[in-house]
């Protein structure tokens, strides 16, 4: 079964998308901001990040930075999933190195067929 961490400090946000993912089999961990984040991923490499933006202590942005500069997690896929909806935010998320950005609110089957199309890689 594939780990997800999702990394959102929106706690119905938080619960609405992990509740998504555990129902369609996947095994979610939490993290509320950025530096949990780094932390968790350090001690678990999970199989896919999905990465809110807008966040206290270190932003979606800083995150996908480190994650992708890193030889041990520059292959673990990354899916932006922010509020921040401007054609320069999905820009500037994937020049991060996001391997895709979604912007909210969404359609779950979006972010779900958006997953596992990169689980499968």
């Amino acid at each position: 079964m594939s780990e997800v961490l999702l990394v959102e400090d929106n706690r119905s946000q938080r619960e609405m998308i992990s509740d998504l993912l555990k129902k369609h089999g996947l095994t979610v961990t939490i993290a509320c901001d950025g530096l949990e984040a780094i932390a968790h991923i350090e001690r678990s490499n999970p199989d896919l990040v999905v990465l809110d933006i807008v966040m206290p202590r270190m932003n979606g942005y800083e995150v996908c930075r480190r994650l992708k500069s890193d030889p041990k997690t520059k292959n673990v896929p990354v899916v932006m999933c922010s509020s921040k909806a401007e054609e320069f935010d999905r820009f500037w998320g994937m020049k991060q190195g996001a391997d895709a950005y979604i912007a909210k609110p969404f359609e779950p089957i979006e972010l779900l067929g958006t997953i596992k199309q990169l689980l499968r890689k």
